[in-house]
């Protein structure tokens, strides 16, 4: 497989799920760097109309992930074994941008920063910011292509 087969095999792979279920979408794939977009929806928020922590989250945490996981080879995946994240302020806008970039890519453990930024009026604020890190194990190839 290719470099660039791997980066939109990557981008393919990440809509599934739960990310999926959020409509996050992928906007830009390249060697360790991600970035996704979520156009907010009512269940999307909070009881007080803000973005729920849980979603921007969710966003962070994918999208670090598969920052890593472009650089790992074929023949593995990575898993999130922690992740922090600090919340700046409300996240309120049409919709949210992450963008992610590996900060340490070991062999086994890489590490990604994921900026979370919310965008209204044609301004972004940048509401959150996560480490999340990853640990590269080897893969079933037949769950990939499933």
């Amino acid at each position: 497989m290719t470099s660039d087969e791997w980066l939109a095999f990557l981008r393919q792979d990440f809509a599934r799920g739960f990310p999926a279920y959020c409509g996050i979408l992928v906007t830009h794939v390249a060697p360790g760097v991600f970035e996704t977009y979520l156009e907010v929806r009512p269940e999307h928020q909070q009881q007080d109309g803000f973005v729920h922590a849980g979603v921007m989250a969710t966003m962070a945490d994918h999208t670090g992930g598969y920052a890593a996981f472009t650089l790992v080879p074929p023949h593995q995946r990575v898993l999130t074994i922690e992740f922090k994240i600090n919340f700046f302020r409300p996240a309120t806008g049409h919709c949210l941008i992450c963008r992610a970039r590996v900060v340490h890519g070991g062999r086994r453990i890489l590490v990604s920063e994921a900026d979370v930024f919310a965008r209204a009026d044609g301004a972004e604020k940048h509401v959150a910011r996560a480490l999340v890190t990853l640990m590269a194990v080897e893969s079933d190839h037949s769950r990939r292509s499933a």
